[in-house]
């Protein structure tokens, strides 16, 4: 084989990773919110879909109970993937993105941090927020 032929290959395999077996970018974000412990698995989440809606919450937080439901739904409905993040059992990390009261949401787009909001927000300004950053093919 070639260098060239080589370099073809690496291509085309990058490609395909890029692109995803069926031919999209991203993986199809779950139905449901994935509970993120540590910055590895939130690394490792933000890597493997497009849209990640990250909220970092508390148990004992009453408003972060009131958005439970409307973040149940997003993930659910739209195509961002969900994290929950419990901010007592990952301080470290909720330090890391800036996090001072909860709830905080963090939107990453192409594993960047891209909004951010604190407090509940009603739904349709979560997927408004969503669906500027989601891939066209994935609305």
């Amino acid at each position: 084989m070639s260098d060239t032929d080589d370099i073809e290959r690496i291509r085309k395999q990058k490609r395909e990773q890029l692109e995803g077996r069926d031919g999209t970018s991203g993986a199809e974000a779950p139905e449901n919110p994935v509970h993120v412990d540590g910055e590895s698995n939130l690394a490792e989440l933000t890597s493997e879909y497009d849209v990640v809606l990250a909220d970092f919450y508390a148990d004992w937080c009453g408003p972060c109970q009131m958005l439970d439901p409307i973040v149940a739904s997003l993930a659910a409905e739209t195509p961002a993937a969900v994290a929950k993040i419990d901010v007592d059992a990952n301080q470290g990390l909720a330090s890391q993105y800036g996090v001072r009261g909860v709830p905080t949401l963090v939107l990453f787009a192409d594993g960047e941090t891209v909004e951010r909001v604190v407090g509940v927000q009603e739904k349709d300004r979560l997927t408004a927020l969503i669906e500027k950053y989601a891939p066209a093919d994935a609305q």
